[in-house]
């Protein structure tokens, strides 16, 4: 208590706010989905998730020099810094990696979005927006996909989500925006 009677009230931790703001997004989501269809929900959802990606990514060229990535695994590590602008990694157990064959995979053994969906009891109408999010992450990045797929999906019950991403300018051999 503060001399006048007044109770102290603590600032809410960042964790706290995320959650709240999570809270909407599902109580949207519900909603939307309530009174239109999960078709619509989910084509919404994937929509404004693209856009924050694309701003996301936008982000990472800045702060990174405003320069192209030099090879695949600056790529890579830029998709990293991405999904930790927008999925925080106290809430995601995943990263990437670049394979022999010069693709990105993204592998997410836990994700919140699909516990948060699952709890709400509304996983069977949900579409994961992931490769929405990763197109959105590529063009902010200012890199074409020409592969953009998910393999397995927590959502389907899969162990990890596992996606793959391919660059355009890599069946020429040439780094990634270069």
């Amino acid at each position: 208590m503060t001399g006048t009677g007044e109770r102290t009230v603590p600032k809410p931790r960042t964790l706290d706010v995320y959650r709240q703001w999570w809270t909407h997004d599902a109580r949207w989501y519900q909603g939307v989905a309530a009174r239109f269809g999960h078709e619509v929900a989910n084509e919404i959802n994937a929509e404004a998730l693209r856009y924050v990606a694309v701003q996301v990514g936008r982000r990472i060229v800045r702060q990174c020099g405003g320069r192209p990535a030099g090879d695949r695994e600056e790529l890579r590590r830029r998709y990293d810094l991405c999904s930790e602008w927008m999925f925080p990694s106290e809430l995601r157990d995943g990263g990437t990696a670049v394979l022999a064959n010069g693709d990105i995979e993204l592998t997410m053994r836990q994700n919140f979005a699909v516990t948060m969906v699952r709890m709400a009891g509304s996983l069977d109408g949900y579409r994961c927006p992931c490769t929405d999010v990763h197109a959105g992450w590529s063009e902010g990045l200012g890199v074409t996909l020409t592969r953009n797929c998910a393999t397995t999906c927590l959502r389907s019950g899969d162990p990890a989500c596992r996606l793959l991403m391919r660059v355009a300018d890599q069946e020429a051999g040439s780094p990634p925006g270069g």
